[in-house]
């Protein structure tokens, strides 16, 4: 039975699960025949169990992701032409650790938020920083951090270090100069050093002409393009299937 003196050095070290782990031991004697090396294991693996599923709760609230219950597993692929070996293929995240990007285009409603939110999920199982925002939410919180001295820079850093970054609704709207700068000093601090999946309607084919056409176009289309994964959202709108299937 550990003693009040050891209760408080273990909560001192944020080791809760340990106290709990060490009461149910001494309060079932099931465990008195188990060697002490078997009952040091089970407690090491019980108490990094619980932490490891304290930091994914933690790391899935952070997230704020627009689809929360979103799972890999729960993709619907039949008829709607998924590419399955490229979805399967980046649900194991080594994307993520390649430092390369996923571009998820398709029509609205055809599932790209389910699709990136999945993949989302999969990266904070993982222990991966994620975060998900909708890039015209991402575009209000620069201008009220433009308001503030410094704002706009801590925004940045913010959004640069996470290792996984969701960026929804890519190219919905026109972007000013200003958004433009904005966008391209974020992909830039990214590069090479993190992930993003950009979740857009248009082709990126299209993109440079909704990035205004010019230099700046070219300079935030070649930090994206060349090292990303494309994978088409399908052929069926899942907000239609899902109303008739409910």
């Amino acid at each position: 039975m550990i003693n009040d003196e050891t209760r408080r050095k273990l909560r001192e070290m944020s080791m809760e699960e340990m106290i709990f782990a060490l009461d149910i031991q001494n309060t079932n004697n099931a465990y008195a025949a188990l060697p002490f090396d078997d009952r040091i294991k089970m407690l090491v693996d019980y108490v990094y169990q619980e932490k490891y599923n304290g930091k994914v709760k933690r790391l899935l609230k952070h997230a704020r992701f627009r689809i929360p219950n979103a799972e890999a597993q729960d993709i619907h692929y039949s008829e709607r032409g998924l590419d399955r070996e490229l979805l399967l293929e980046l649900s194991s995240c080594q994307f993520i650790h390649n430092n390369s990007n996923v571009i998820l285009q398709g029509f609205t409603g055809s599932g790209k938020s389910f699709l990136a939110c999945a993949l989302g999920r999969q990266a904070c199982k993982q222990g991966i920083r994620t975060r998900y925002i909708r890039i015209p939410d991402l575009l209000m919180a620069r201008d009220e951090a433009a308001e503030q001295k410094q704002g706009v820079g801590r925004l940045l850093k913010q959004y640069s270090n996470y290792k996984l970054l969701v960026l929804d609704e890519w190219l919905l709207n026109d972007l000013s100069d200003e958004e433009l700068h904005f966008l391209f000093e974020l992909l830039e601090r990214r590069y090479e050093e993190s992930a993003t999946i950009f979740c857009t309607q248009y082709k990126v084919e299209d993109w440079h002409a909704r990035l205004g056409g010019g230099v700046l176009a070219d300079s935030i289309m070649d930090r994206i393009v060349h090292k990303s994964f494309r994978a088409y959202s399908g052929n069926l709108n899942m907000r239609e299937f899902y109303a008739k299937h409910a």
